[in-house]
């Protein structure tokens, strides 16, 4: 009785998953070619921060404190 009970919810849990997928996965949907918003702030960010990083690597590495 107990696994015919958890195969129905584990049947009904998958049609409720893909039924919100199915749902929602078109609207809004971002086309290829289109960035979102912020996205030019975003990464000049990410290069500011990889930036200081190598930056920061060169100086952990360079002899010139020692």
């Amino acid at each position: 009785m107990r696994r015919g009970l958890r195969r129905a919810a584990a049947a009904v849990t998958l049609a409720a998953l893909a039924a919100l997928t199915t749902a929602c996965g078109h609207e809004g949907a971002a086309t290829p070619s289109s960035t979102p918003s912020g996205y030019a702030d975003m990464k000049q960010k990410v290069d500011a921060a990889e930036s200081a990083a190598a930056a920061a690597d060169r100086d952990a590495t360079s002899d010139a404190d020692r």
